[in-house]
């Protein structure tokens, strides 16, 4: 399937644009969550394994998520 003009996309109003990128978002999340693995490269793997490894070294500096994201919530 060919990709859409780029252009063409980029004349849709806002609200058209935002539906668009939320659909396909979701169409993402959906992939991801039926085992279809997202692309990832060579040193994002990498990094994802040095953190991984801290986190294993170093268990009691973690973060829980609700605290974590409560702390960008209530960031200025």
């Amino acid at each position: 399937m060919a990709a859409p003009n780029l252009d063409d996309l980029l004349a849709l109003d806002v609200q058209t644009r935002l539906s668009l990128v939320q659909e396909l978002w979701d169409s993402i999340v959906k992939d991801a969550q039926s085992g279809n693995e997202l692309p990832v490269t060579d040193s994002e793997r990498r990094e994802l394994d040095d953190r991984l490894a801290e986190d294993d070294q170093h268990p009691d500096q973690a973060i829980a998520w609700d605290d974590a994201r409560a702390r960008l919530r209530n960031r200025p």
